[in-house]
């Protein structure tokens, strides 16, 4: 029988080794394109680097369905994953070997059919790098440099800038949630989701959805899923006119929604702390 586990794969704590030389923090690189953090991937199971992304949203690493079979990676129990507004069977597998940039990342994986993803994108996806990578660890993401960080108690935070904006970082046993608030309201939970490409996604019924445009998702499923524009504070930094998609019913239960890479990547860096409880957002981007 499988186990129920609620895994969110949207639109689409291993020990590391250090590598980098004194007082640089280890990490590696991402390509940001398409709305998502492209990572590549080397393992001696493959002649090539697989393309992973990194996707705090997804509550345990991911491998293709179609790649673990490539690679001789055994299938074992299945599991039932939920997404927005779908679900599917994956299987638990293990025993892949695999690094960025020295990195080691999780080699128990869950394996799911991501073809709906990778055909919405440019290249194949093999994988997902999921929370299980952040949790216990100071996570930071430069998009400007474009570059991930494992940063140590006690470092700067790399990147920084003004402003600094610190909110509450809730890792649960499943989940990365921080709270925000949408068009003035009181603060809610969402997921903070870097594998989701657009700015926000907002479970209300205070918005009517006759005259709102569509948009197409893919993920798990395709989707049309209504548009609107909103206001979201996130601390003391208000944005207006974000791109939302609205959902009458809540894509995870006690979650009002996703707060994806459309939203994060206009902040310079965005710091995962969750042995602090916090989620740090620093220096807005000059494009913005």
């Amino acid at each position: 029988m499988s186990r129920p586990l609620s895994v969110v794969v949207v639109f689409f704590a291993a020990l590391f080794r250090l590598q980098a030389a004194p007082g640089v923090p280890a990490g590696f690189a991402f390509q940001y394109r398409e709305g998502l953090l492209w990572i590549k991937v080397s393992t001696p199971q493959s002649a090539r680097p697989l393309n992973f992304l990194l996707d705090s949203g997804a509550e345990v690493s991911v491998i293709a369905l179609a790649t673990a079979e490539r690679l001789g990676l055994a299938l074992h129990e299945p599991v039932s994953v939920k997404s927005v507004e779908s679900s599917m069977t994956g299987f638990r597998t293990q025993g892949l070997r695999a690094t960025a940039n020295g990195v080691a990342l999780p080699d128990e994986l869950l394996a799911l059919d991501l073809s709906k993803l990778s055909h919405a994108c440019k290249e194949p996806v093999d994988g997902l790098i999921g929370a299980d990578f952040i949790k216990g660890r100071i996570v930071e993401i430069d998009f400007e440099a474009e570059r991930v960080r494992l940063l140590r108690a006690g470092d700067a935070l790399f990147g920084s800038g003004s402003p600094l904006l610190e909110l509450p970082l809730r890792a649960g046993a499943c989940e990365l949630c921080t709270e925000i608030g949408v068009n003035g309201g009181r603060p809610q939970r969402f997921r903070v989701d870097t594998g989701c490409a657009t700015p926000l996604q907002w479970v209300t019924t205070a918005v009517g959805l006759k005259h709102c445009g569509t948009k197409v998702a893919i993920g798990l499923a395709k989707l049309a899923i209504p548009q609107g524009q909103t206001t979201v504070g996130l601390g003391g930094q208000i944005f207006h006119n974000v791109p939302t998609g609205l959902h009458r019913k809540a894509i995870f239960d006690g979650e009002a929604g996703l707060v994806g890479n459309g939203l994060l990547s206009r902040f310079k860096t965005v710091t995962f702390d969750t042995a602090a409880g916090r989620l740090i957002l620093s220096g807005l981007r000059a494009s913005e």
